[in-house]
């Protein structure tokens, strides 16, 4: 089995973000997915390096650290998960 921690290569980075421009179902999941992330500490994962770069507002200035260890906290201290959903 490979490297989990292998770079991924441009073929699979272009057929993710081909997919993104088309398919309004996957970006709805890919949202889901990073907003998991940031409930759940992990900031890499929930991609703010990329917004950073689509906001134009530098990554120390996005809230999210502080809010993810809040939520993440909440979760911990009160013996719950959330649950998230989308609607359309």
């Amino acid at each position: 089995m490979g490297n989990p921690l292998m770079p991924l290569t441009n073929d699979f980075k272009e057929t993710i973000r081909e997919q993104a421009q088309t398919d309004a179902a996957f970006r709805q999941s890919l949202l889901l997915e990073a907003v998991e992330c940031l409930l759940n500490g992990d900031l890499t994962t929930a991609g703010f390096q990329k917004l950073e770069k689509r906001t134009k507002i530098p990554v120390k200035s996005l809230p999210a650290k502080n809010l993810s260890a809040i939520l993440t906290a909440l979760q911990k201290g009160e013996g719950v998960s959330f649950q998230l959903s989308l609607k359309c």
